[in-house]
């Protein structure tokens, strides 16, 4: 239970539920500076096909999962009806029952249009709650929930578009506190997604590209005791993929995406000579380097290109890259393998995936482990370290050869 209190009050600081001056006080080391947002969960691979290639997917084939990644390659996915749910493990070494649950379906309408929708739900697990005096408050189940829908559509042979709503929310007290309230977030999606064959002497293969820019939403606010609220996880990624066949049975896959969260960096505060923050006399504190971050959604887009303390080598450190790679045999069996990394000063996240995949008849299963490699001093930190992910897909109808389908517009 003490392991669980923690890990709890860990999540709270990742939401932004601490006092302003507390947060004001992040940033305050270039060595080390982390953009947190509220709702931490929404950039969580949430499929094992996308996790098992170094959690990418803003170019890799289309599946079912591709709300998270690039709704706009729904249009050409090839499944009439598809249903997928995934699951993951979450901090497992330290807490049994927390974990992220993924349900998402999608639906083509026509030859050029593909609908989808997704539930992606987050459980801390039980959580008993204690006053300041030891006092048991009881035993609750926070939880956060994201309930999106997109629309998809092809603008030519070889490329589409989509957009997509959703409504976040998060109860993460579930109001054992006066000053607590749940938060909520309504935010919009906008992706394109280009994909064509390719000739290679005596093999053949598919070339795609995706951008995709994700959780375009309203800050949140988990109290009302002040004007406090937090950016949620707005997040621009693009990228590549080349599949080859390479014979009947055989083919390969490459693919890598660059990611960046489309929030403000923590700037340097200012500190007086016994090192306490300089208020500004506007409700904040001087700013010594970067850009004051308590700005709008839209001007916080904008300004996380360039407001970095550190300059433009800071930017750069803020895009995370990930490679992958995935082998077909048959259009059976899947192996999959992937790396990831994110630079030190921005949390330090790097491992290695491996997943595999089998499809039979209707069904697909695919699984996915993780391997970090971080330097000893930070090895074992990452919290889906030495737990499997897994998925499981429903298809019905191919809509490549329905001749009805392709009548419809």
């Amino acid at each position: 239970m003490i392991k669980k209190s923690l890990v709890f009050f860990m999540a709270l600081l990742m939401m932004g539920f601490i006092a302003k001056a507390q947060q004001q006080e992040t940033g305050q080391n270039l060595d080390y500076n982390v953009i947190s947002t509220a709702v931490p969960f929404m950039i969580i691979a949430p499929d094992a096909r996308s996790a098992g290639m170094g959690d990418i997917g803003v170019s890799t084939s289309p599946d079912v999962y591709s709300m998270h990644w690039n709704s706009a390659k729904y249009a050409f996915i090839e499944d009439d009806f598809s249903v997928g749910l995934a699951y993951s493990p979450w901090l497992r070494k330290l807490v049994p029952d927390m974990n992220i649950a993924y349900l998402a379906v999608s639906k083509r309408v026509s030859s050029k249009s593909t609908i989808a929708g997704s539930l992606k739900y987050f459980s801390l697990g039980e959580i008993n709650f204690r006053d300041e005096y030891n006092n048991d408050k009881g035993t609750y189940s926070p939880n956060e929930f994201a309930l999106d829908f997109c629309y998809s559509r092809k603008l030519g042979d070889y490329l589409s578009a989509s957009v997509a709503a959703r409504f976040i929310y998060s109860h993460l007290t579930q109001g054992v506190t006066n000053y607590s309230r749940a938060a909520w977030s309504v935010a919009a999606d906008v992706a394109v997604y280009y994909q064509r064959p390719v000739y290679f002497s005596t093999i053949d293969g598919e070339f795609s590209w995706g951008v995709a820019i994700t959780n375009m939403g309203s800050k949140m606010s988990y109290t009302d005791a002040n004007s406090r609220s937090d950016f949620i996880p707005t997040n621009l990624r693009l990228g590549p993929s080349l599949k080859l066949n390479i014979d009947e049975f055989n083919s390969l896959a490459f693919s890598f995406d660059l990611n960046k969260l489309l929030v403000p960096t923590p700037p340097i505060y200012a500190k007086d000579a016994d090192g306490a923050l300089i208020p500004d006399g506007n409700g904040g504190f001087v700013i010594e380097k970067g850009m004051d971050p308590n700005v709008s959604m839209i001007q916080g887009m904008i300004q996380s290109f360039y407001d970095a303390p550190g300059g433009f080598s800071e930017e750069l450190k803020e895009i995370t890259l990930g490679i992958g790679a995935e082998y077909w045999y048959n259009q059976v069996f899947a192996v999959r393998a992937g790396f990831f990394h994110e630079a030190k000063m921005k949390g330090n996240r790097r491992y290695l995936t491996f997943g595999a995949g089998l499809r039979y008849n209707v069904f697909a299963l695919d699984v996915s482990y993780l391997v970090p490699v971080n330097n000893s001093s930070t090895s074992g930190t990452n919290p889906l370290e030495g737990t499997l992910r897994f998925d499981l897909t429903f298809n019905i109808n191919k809509w490549g050869g329905n001749t009805k389908l392709e009548k419809v517009n």
